[in-house]
């Protein structure tokens, strides 16, 4: 946005190498504040809700007086608490655009379980609300936008699909590096936050079936991020014998994020079939896709739409067959080629952010459209 001459202020919990209050990185100013609440359980969940948006309410205000001020809150999800923010700025001429990231209702419940309780009932709630509040909805797939007019009520004309992509410039592709591979001929990656919904249980049990059913012994295979699940993934990997052929690196920096991908022969999202995956983009596809790696997953619907002819799908949900493709793919150089080939071009002509930027701006087009 920046680049298409609108004034950028940024509100945003702080993390890993960015732990500054206060920046300008290429003429955006960047606050941040400490989040303290990595949630385990509801209260953590709804506690984390609650320090997010008393602390970005805070900035706003510093924004707009001490800052460069405002007229647009981009707010995206979770969690669905901005709404309150976009009608106390209303009547100061200000708009609401909410850019719908997650299915939160969903998301709650893959979690924690249920859908019933007050917690998941507010949930609900505050989502129906931030849809009202919004003049715009930003959707990150068709799937959501269906959401959004669906049971968000919005007219189809103001919700506008911009997917979620990574922007070619922040990659860079290096020769392979045999560190990686430790010491093994094929190289298998996970990338992404390990949480209770993102099934990397599924991928360790795929790499054991790998081993004893398949008897192969000619792969590692790295888990690249950090998350609340990351040492029950590791110490389920020691269970099963893997310690040897794991590695668990937790948040990495750019550059060795870059060097890990561009070692890999595949990239694997093992997350299992629900109503919040099927639906949901995972940015972690096209970023294996920039590599050139060919993509094992289940088969969800919106990852189909992303992978298209570079992924490979397995039945969902069952580590068994997520084994099965890993196993074809690991014995056709040939197949992954040509997978590679596809991810690329799949990434270059169509899934890059450079062929999303121009969404967003008829998005903030419509947004100004009454003005």
């Amino acid at each position: 946005m920046a680049r298409a001459g609108y004034g950028v202020s940024v509100i945003c919990p702080k993390g890993l190498g960015f732990e500054a209050e206060r920046e300008r990185l290429e003429d955006v100013d960047i606050y941040r504040y400490h989040l303290p609440v990595d949630p385990t359980s509801r209260f953590g969940f709804v506690l984390e809700f609650g320090i997010a948006f008393l602390r970005t309410a805070w900035l706003s205000l510093l924004v707009q007086f001490r800052g460069r001020g405002f007229d647009v809150i981009h707010a995206c999800n979770p969690p669905e608490t901005y709404w309150i923010l976009g009608l106390f700025w209303r009547p100061f001429g200000k708009r609401f655009l909410f850019d719908h990231h997650d299915l939160s209702p969903e998301l709650y419940e893959i979690k924690f379980g249920t859908r019933h309780g007050i917690v998941p009932f507010l949930i609900r709630r505050f989502e129906q609300a931030t849809f009202w509040a919004a003049s715009v909805v930003i959707a990150t797939n068709e799937s959501h936008k269906e959401v959004a007019v669906g049971r968000g009520g919005m007219a189809p004309e103001h919700v506008h699909v911009v997917r979620s992509a990574p922007a070619l410039e922040r990659f860079t592709v290096y020769p392979s590096d045999p560190i990686w591979r430790n010491g093994q001929r094929h190289l298998i990656a996970y990338l992404g936050e390990m949480g209770p919904q993102d099934g990397v249980d599924n991928l360790v049990d795929a790499l054991a079936i790998l081993r004893d059913e398949f008897h192969r012994d000619d792969f590692h295979a790295v888990f690249i991020g950090g998350g609340t699940h990351r040492e029950a993934a590791r110490r389920r990997a020691d269970e099963l014998g893997l310690g040897d052929r794991t590695s668990f690196t937790g948040v990495v920096s750019d550059d060795e994020l870059c060097r890990i991908l561009s070692s890999a022969d595949l990239g694997v999202d093992p997350v299992p079939k629900n109503e919040w995956s099927d639906r949901s983009t995972m940015n972690k596809i096209m970023e294996y896709m920039f590599f050139g790696l060919p993509v094992v997953a289940f088969d969800l619907h919106e990852t189909r739409v992303s992978a298209g002819e570079a992924g490979a799908f397995a039945t969902p949900n069952l580590p068994r067959s997520l084994a099965v493709e890993l196993d074809r793919l690991l014995d056709d150089d040939a197949l992954r080629a040509t997978m590679s080939t596809i991810a690329r071009r799949r990434i270059e002509e169509i899934l890059s952010w450079e062929h999303s930027a121009p969404k967003l701006l008829e998005a903030y087009d419509d947004v100004f459209s009454d003005s």
